[in-house]
């Protein structure tokens, strides 16, 4: 498994996490597309809103492989602003490669993209 360094571990502040330590033992957690719905908690929002901009800066517009990216947070993301970068996509893969939609990504988390966006 790949490991992101220089990559933020959580939301500071929080206990929203944006890495993993370690492989799990028990198998690899799927991706899955995740429904947001509209009456999510503001912190929620401004953990998926860190995480763009993480990937943003990490990666920018170029394919990326999920390593110890957390799933849980991914598939808030996953199928709208995070895209499988190759087919077949194995959504049990650490190897899996995902790019980011910045035009959807800008459209739904444009405070992301803000050079004073630091404000979570």
């Amino acid at each position: 498994m790949l490991k992101h360094r220089g990559f933020p571990g959580r939301l500071p502040g929080t206990d929203y996490q944006f890495t993993i330590r370690r492989a799990n033992p028990k198998g690899v957690t799927p991706i899955k597309a995740r429904e947001r719905f509209r009456d999510r908690r503001p912190a929620d929002r401004r953990a998926d809103t860190a995480f763009v901009r993480a990937l943003w800066e990490a990666f920018g517009n170029q394919p990326f492989e999920r390593g110890n990216l957390d799933a849980g947070r991914l598939s808030w993301l996953f199928g709208r602003e995070v895209l499988p970068a190759e087919e077949p996509f194995d959504p049990e893969s650490y190897e899996a490669l995902m790019v980011l939609d910045v035009a959807a990504a800008r459209a739904s988390f444009p405070q992301a993209f803000d050079d004073a966006g630091d404000e979570w």
